[in-house]
């Protein structure tokens, strides 16, 4: 087995920034991800034309390590900036001088950018994680099978740990107990194209952070679509007690509750709808480092929003940490 291969999957930025730091340093990598393309809940969808970041709607930074990536990312034309802060839930403009960043051309165009160069594999669902000598191998839905030296798994915890012991490997009771502290709220989503002016007021969001919704943005405001083009996020505790109701009720209930939000009908403009469910949106509870290590050998490493800080920034960070470990460097 190459002890330089390293297997990944999850083609979010963790996943992803992980593997151009071991592929820089001479690594054979290859990422697996279940979805058609890569990014993760840094989303972006086409609706009849129109451009939707139905995901992560912006990042922030805090760490230097971080603000080196996003400019380069600036630089290179993957993200912008998008505000400086945004209305409140009463509908007023509240800056504070902070910036907010998007993809240029919506959230996905960071991964996008990031996957460039690498072995990325869409459309390829993890089923099963072996131990195969001196290392790991992972099998897919589609019938493929990979091996690597290294394994990182970098998917929502409770996805990663039911990977990781899906096979003949098993954790630690240390390990386990660590990832099952890991804790996420859902999100419903609701995509809405209108046919006239979009009532979202510049920059293009209302950020609520409350109950029954958390967020409406407008994506035309934005600047990633040519049509008004409307996300509607539901807060965490109406997401969980709605998660399975049917795709109808839930689109009719939150274009009411944002039609209240912003003093507007909005049913009666929509032309078109889609529902996103992201199950593992908020992370409740995280782990406190920024990655585990739960194998030094053969190397198996979770990493992703749920370790140390969330977000895109605390994702970002995951990864590249987990990266650190593996090639024995300091973080």
């Amino acid at each position: 087995m190459d002890n330089k291969s390293c297997l990944i999957v999850g083609a979010g930025i963790s996943g992803l920034l992980a593997a151009r730091e071991l592929q820089e340093a001479g690594w054979r990598v290859t990422v697996l991800d279940k979805g058609r393309g890569v990014g993760g809940r840094m989303a972006t969808r086409r609706m009849s034309g129109a451009g939707f970041d139905h995901g992560t709607q912006f990042f922030t930074v805090r760490e230097d390590r971080f603000e080196n990536l996003v400019n380069g990312w600036l630089d290179e034309g993957a993200a912008v900036e998008w505000s400086r802060g945004f209305a409140d839930a009463r509908g007023n403009a509240n800056p504070d001088g902070h910036p907010r960043y998007r993809g240029s051309d919506g959230m996905t165009s960071i991964p996008k950018h990031l996957a460039d160069g690498l072995d990325v594999r869409t459309g390829e669902r993890a089923t099963r994680v072996d131990r195969s000598g001196e290392g790991w191998t992972v099998a897919c839905e589609s019938g493929e099978s990979v091996s690597g030296g290294a394994l990182l798994l970098t998917a929502p915890v409770p996805q990663s740990l039911a990977l990781a012991e899906s096979g003949n490997h098993t954790l630690t009771e240390g390990a386990r107990r660590q990832l099952e502290g890991v804790s996420y709220d859902p999100c419903l989503a609701v995509m809405a194209l209108l046919d006239g002016d979009s009532p979202v007021p510049e920059p293009g969001g209302v950020q609520i952070k409350d109950e029954p919704l958390d967020w409406i943005g407008d994506n035309a405001t934005k600047g990633i679509s040519d049509r008004p083009a409307l996300t509607i996020h539901a807060g965490p505790q109406w997401s969980r007690a709605h998660y399975d109701d049917e795709e109808a009720d839930v689109t009719r209930a939150l274009l009411d509750l944002a039609s209240q939000q912003l003093g507007a009908d909005l049913v009666s403009s929509v032309v078109e709808t889609s529902l996103a469910r992201w199950r593992y949106s908020w992370v409740t509870s995280s782990h406190e480092e920024t990655c585990l290590v739960a194998s030094e050998e053969p190397p198996l490493v979770f990493c992703g929003d749920g370790f140390g800080r969330p977000k895109v920034e605390g994702a970002a960070l995951s990864g590249l940490a987990a990266a650190d470990r593996l090639l024995g460097r300091e973080a």
